[in-house]
């Protein structure tokens, strides 16, 4: 994937302070978990249910500005500031106004107004302050733990052993910038009002098309900026594919060694997750992403 050169977005800043940690360390957590929490948005489904809609109770953390020069800080600059560029286009061709996120680099722990997090809950977004919140670890755990080193293109050289390909990292931030994407639209509060009128079953069935949409989201900004600056490379598409693959329910409940259960669904099946990030980056446009097909009204 190409992306040096390009402009890094401002709204990327690093925490300076958080709450409390929950839950263990990331070292402790098994693959099928990790693959789970890395893509999946929802390890903060019940309090983005509860709370964050009605106000939230989680204080932020102080942040300022990342200045850091490293390459992931810098990939994740040049990323966010290439959907912002996606995303302005797709509201203004809509007549409406993009409204941008921020994007919170943190270490170990942080407090947001969903609650506080630590890197065991891998990245999330927040829609109470409408933020993405992501781990410095990440990538290293994603090089470790998800199996994919190297770029496609040059994967041999020095300065690429031992890193995760750019395109699924992007994949991941274009992912939770859906979940942005949907709380402008107001998708995000119609999925939380009715999830708590039915069963959990039920609720969960809501999740998976949350999450869905979230991946076509992800897939509409990859053709349209394809089209504005021709970032992609051979095998970037496979890289995606492949991540998307690798992180449905069903697949991540046979390799924790658990039963598949579809009323447990919350993120989608791996053929789910493939089909709908595939129907976004074919189509480039979010009207071809409608998962829940009148399931909100």
């Amino acid at each position: 994937m190409k992306w040096q050169g390009r402009r890094g977005s401002t709204n990327v800043r690093s925490s300076k302070g958080g709450g409390k940690m929950i839950g263990g360390g990331i070292g402790g957590i098994i693959i099928a978990g990790i693959l789970w929490l890395v893509f999946g948005v929802n390890p903060m489904t019940a309090l983005q249910t509860g709370q964050v809609i009605a106000g939230g109770n989680g204080g932020e953390a102080s942040t300022e500005p990342a200045t850091e020069t490293d390459r992931d800080t810098q990939f994740v600059k040049v990323v966010l500031a290439d959907t912002e560029e996606v995303w302005h286009q797709v509201f203004n061709e809509a007549g409406s106004t993009y409204q941008e996120p921020s994007l919170i680099l943190f270490n170990g722990q942080v407090s947001s107004a969903c609650g506080s997090a630590s890197a065991a809950t891998g990245p999330f977004y927040c829609p109470g302050d409408q933020t993405v919140y992501l781990d410095t670890s990440f990538f290293v755990e994603m090089r470790q733990n998800l199996g994919i080193t190297g770029d496609q293109q040059g994967s041999g050289s020095e300065d690429n052993q031992g890193k995760a390909g750019d395109f699924a990292q992007a994949y991941v931030i274009a992912h939770e910038v859906g979940h942005h994407v949907q709380t402008l639209l107001g998708i995000t509060q119609q999925v939380n009002e009715a999830g708590r009128q039915v069963t959990r079953a039920q609720a969960n069935k809501l999740s998976v098309l949350q999450e869905l949409q979230a991946d076509c989201f992800a897939g509409v900004w990859a053709q349209r900026n394809q089209e504005r600056v021709q970032f992609l490379e051979a095998g970037d598409i496979d890289e995606a594919i492949n991540a998307a693959g690798q992180i449905g329910d069903d697949r991540l409940a046979k390799a924790s060694g658990g039963e598949v259960v579809p009323d447990n669904f919350t993120h989608g099946t791996s053929q789910q997750r493939i089909q709908w990030f595939t129907r976004g980056l074919e189509s480039g446009n979010i009207q071809s992403c409608d998962t829940f097909s009148g399931a909100l009204s």
